[in-house]
């Protein structure tokens, strides 16, 4: 059944990549701008039909209460995918908010940079649905060869284009890991669907063979590589620091978390016979890029590098649910998946509001360094009050929307802590917790108590305007890590609806 109600997001995101680029190529330079308004509006568009299914109970055509299946069951729309499209629509438009502005005042090409965002969010959009190994594959390359190209978009830069080439290659190389282990998957199964191959992998009992065993790991890293976990992180300060800004909150957000739904995906569905494989890697997984993400953090005196160190971080505690996962019966294992949800939707609005304000105090200061920042609160206030509040909604500082992602987070453990293993990640998670704290505090210190640097111009600097596009972008982070601070069952409800995947 082809379902055009299924798929209109996809389609809509499909005709606006032609707008963008049709838009750019008739527009003078002093309009080219417009190419990436065509993309907002076509970014907002596609939310519709996404609510228009969030009813679909009501809508004829609608099986399962309200899942969409298509091609076989290669492809999916249900309340996941409804929850997972809208974040990473969301945050393609938070991105583009972020871009429009800065390009203009770098003479950048625009079209092009606005049409890379629009196919990479494409292919995160594809991904949500995906439920087959092709499918998700064919998603998660056109989440990343766009990247590829935006983080070297200042060609003339030698940071950005050690950075692009770096993502290139790491990227490349965990693209042919993953597609041996899919191979291996699909030769002992026969299966590349998902259902089938949690059904075929069961009724052969394929846990003990080491083909298999092989092939799952093999997959797994190829999507460890992806969301930046230790051991495969190497890629991502560099590539941050050397990447535009908006281009790096992009990437810390909504390619990331494109990764983290087709690692979550793949091993609930496809491997849910055997967690007692994909388990042990998923929590060593955890441990190491929590410990690595924060100690790296640490010592980095560029603040677009430690977002870097501190999105591996983050990155460790979305996977600490699910590292559990071989202590957990199908109830835990739910649970665990609202965890990690709940955890990604709220980290995408911190993160993102905080690369936002980043790219602002980055114009005042005229640097990226954390030691040109000092004293950032006698000039802009406001700027360092949204930093604040940004870096402490990171820390998990209540009452802003990060406390609740720690707490669904350390609940999802403590629902097996009768195991050693789930004590070890609780207490590991939690000196963590407290060493992010440190530096995210000690550049809030900074920026209020320490003396300005002489050559920052505090004249010049506090009369620098922000561009209205970026001034919403923060507006609408900000109003959501306030408003989930205090009623956080605004997204846990979509982390809810998410479970019954």
């Amino acid at each position: 059944m082809f379902d055009y109600h299924a798929l209109a997001p996809e389609l809509i995101l499909g005709v606006t990549l032609l707008a963008v680029l049709a838009v750019d190529l008739v527009l003078p330079d002093r309009l080219k701008y417009l190419a990436g308004v065509t993309a907002l509006v076509g970014m907002v568009a596609a939310v519709f039909p996404l609510l228009t299914m969030a009813f679909c109970d009501s809508i004829a055509g609608c099986v399962d209460g309200g899942t969409r299946s298509m091609f076989g069951g290669s492809y999916v729309v249900d309340d996941f995918a409804l929850v997972l499209k809208a974040l990473f629509l969301v945050s393609g438009v938070v991105s583009l908010l972020l871009s429009v502005g800065y390009l203009e005042s770098d003479d950048y090409y625009q079209g092009e940079f606005y049409f890379l965002i629009l196919a990479s969010v494409t292919g995160a959009v594809v991904m949500a649905s995906a439920r087959d190994l092709i499918t998700i594959f064919i998603g998660l390359e056109l989440v990343s060869a766009p990247a590829f190209l935006l983080a070297g978009w200042r060609k003339g830069d030698l940071r950005g284009n050690e950075a692009s080439l770096k993502f290139f290659l790491t990227g490349v190389l965990a693209t042919a890991v993953m597609l041996f282990g899919m191979s291996l998957v699909y030769g002992l199964t026969g299966e590349i669907t998902f259902a089938g191959i949690a059904s075929q992998s069961a009724a052969l009992d394929l846990g003990p063979e080491p083909a298999f065993v092989m092939g799952v790991v093999f997959v797994l890293i190829g999507f460890a590589f992806k969301v930046s976990a230790v051991p495969f992180h190497f890629w991502a300060p560099d590539t941050y620091q050397g990447a535009p800004i908006p281009v790096a909150a992009y990437l810390s957000v909504g390619s990331k978390a494109a990764g983290f739904v087709g690692l979550l995906v793949i091993c609930y569905q496809a491997f849910a016979a055997v967690p007692e494989v994909w388990g042990p890697i998923l929590w060593i997984l955890a441990a190491a890029s929590m410990t690595v993400g924060n100690l790296g953090a640490l010592k980095q005196t560029n603040i677009v590098r430690l977002l870097g160190y501190s999105s591996i971080a983050h990155g460790g505690f979305i996977l600490v649910p699910f590292a559990m996962a071989a202590s957990y019966d199908s109830v835990g294992l739910s649970d665990a998946f609202f965890g990690s949800i709940t955890y990604l939707l709220i980290y995408a609005f911190m993160n993102l509001g905080a690369f936002a304000v980043v790219i602002v105090g980055a114009a005042k200061a005229k640097s990226g360094e954390i030691a040109d920042w000092a004293g950032m609160a006698r000039y802009a206030p406001a700027t360092a009050g949204l930093l604040a509040m940004f870096f402490f909604a990171l820390a998990g500082i209540p009452p802003l929307a990060g406390w609740f992602a720690k707490f669904v987070m350390f609940r999802s453990v403590i629902g097996v802590f009768e195991s050693g293993w789930a004590i070890a990640i609780a207490v590991i998670a939690a000196v963590n917790a407290v060493i992010a704290l440190y530096y995210y505090a000690r550049i809030v210190k900074s920026v209020y108590m320490d003396d300005v640097p002489i050559a920052v111009p505090q004249a010049e600097a506090a009369a620098i305007r922000t561009a209205p596009s970026l001034v919403l972008a923060i507006a609408i982070t900000a109003a959501v890590v306030v408003v989930v601070g205090f009623f956080p069952q605004v997204l846990a409800f979509f982390g809810e609806a998410a479970r019954g995947f």
